[in-house]
Order: structure tokens, then C-alpha cells, then sequence
């Protein structure tokens, strides 16, 4: 490499190294241990993937069960105001006189 490819030579030789190094070719391993670390990152997508199913269940959860103790509440509290309120005779008489 004395001078004799030239700048695009020169080019064309780097990338052919960059292309060569980030290749899947250079990921196949002959299996003299890095097996191990196959497994272990395995492993780890599992976990990830099951913390985010817990995590994604309880906030679920806890929605569903807020909306319910908000729907309880919202009930109780109709039912109170209607237990406060009462009717007027006026409208009774409205209602049962066309009847």
C-alpha cells in the first residue's frame, strides 16, 4: 500500500473492510463459548418481556378497577341526592292526571 491504488482505491479497500467486518458472516461463532452468551441474552429478552406483561397487567388492572370504585361512588352519590330530593305534588299531579 505504497501509494500505487490511488485515493479511490484506497476508498474502495476501507469499505470493503467496514463491510466485511459488519457482516452476519463475522457474527457466526465456531461455538467455543460464546453459546453461553447467546443464552444469557435470551434470558434476558424473557425477563424484559414478562416484567412488561406484569406491568402492562396492572396498569390494566388498576384502571378497570378505578373506573369501578369511581362508578360505585358515582351511584352512591345519586342515590343520595335523589334520597335528599323530593318530589313536588305539583308534578305528581302532572303525571298522573293524563294517565
Amino acid at each position: 500500500l505504497n501509494g500505487s491504488l490511488g485515493l479511490p482505491g484506497l476508498l474502495e479497500l476501507e469499505l470493503e473492510r467496514a463491510l466485511r467486518c459488519c457482516t452476519a458472516a463475522s457474527v457466526v461463532t465456531d461455538g467455543s463459548g460464546s453459546a453461553g452468551d447467546e443464552r444469557s441474552l435470551y434470558i434476558m429478552r424473557v425477563v424484559q418481556i414478562a416484567v412488561m406483561c406484569v406491568l402492562a397487567l396492572t396498569v390494566v388492572f388498576g384502571i378497570f378497577f378505578l373506573g369501578c370504585n369511581l362508578l360505585i361512588k358515582s351511584e352512591g352519590m345519586i342515590n343520595f341526592l335523589v334520597k335528599e330530593r323530593r318530589p313536588s305534588k305539583e308534578v305528581e299531579a302532572v303525571v298522573v292526571g293524563p294517565y
